[in-house]
């Protein structure tokens, strides 16, 4: 499988000529979806649904938008493209094998509701988590770790990785951080996380 790490949270594979984007979010670029055979969404957040992206993208090819039941809401008149998904489902997108885990976004404050989320895992390789630290029963050999967010806490993310304890590491959800916090964030993961970490710019590719 190829990957490629856009913005945010924003990944895309192509595999065996097939091609599956997850998360095209509002901070992503659109063209992540460019060619798109299915599309798998963690959660209904903007910055992992950018629904006028997809409905834009789904006028130029038809494809299949795979991710919780509530996405028919933020998908609108897209919503007849949407696969339903469920906690510990195993099913094929764009010819990847997935298997979906969790089921509920982390908290981020009791006052805000807390919605569907679900980490997926890609080929048996990868894990994507979306917006929650739940790990997975079985190996995983190339983790994008959500490294901030308004929920999370450091020490939560490193335990995190570490009880995962994936090959390699790499950031993910770090769209609102500057600079500044970038290297702050990058030198603490490198030293505490017990894997190969890095934050990869958007737009760069890897092998998995």
């Amino acid at each position: 499988m190829q990957l490629t790490k856009y913005a945010h949270s924003c990944v895309r594979v192509e595999h065996d000529g097939g091609v599956l984007v997850i998360d095209p979010g509002v901070f992503s670029d659109p063209a992540a979806l460019d060619g798109a055979d299915a599309v798998l969404i963690t959660h209904e957040h903007p910055d992992h649904l950018n629904a006028e992206a997809v409905t834009r993208q789904l006028e130029r090819r038809p494809f299949t938008v795979h991710g919780p039941a509530a996405l028919s809401a933020p998908l609108g008149d897209a919503a007849e493209v949407l696969r339903p998904v469920q906690p510990g489902e195993s099913f094929t997108a764009a010819g990847v094998a997935i298997r979906a885990y969790g089921g509920r976004h982390a908290v981020i404050h009791p006052d805000i509701p807390v919605v569907e989320n679900l980490g997926y895992l890609i080929n048996d390789v990868v894990y994507h988590p979306g917006d929650s630290l739940v790990v997975p029963d079985v190996p995983v050999d190339t983790l994008f770790a959500p490294i901030h967010a308004p929920w999370s806490k450091f020490s939560e993310v490193v335990d995190f990785i570490r009880a995962v304890a994936p090959r390699r590491a790499y950031a993910l959800h770090d769209a609102l951080l500057n600079d500044n916090g970038y290297a702050v964030l990058d030198r603490q993961y490198t030293a505490l996380s017990r894997t190969d970490y890095r934050r990869l710019e958007p737009g760069t590719q890897l092998d998995a």
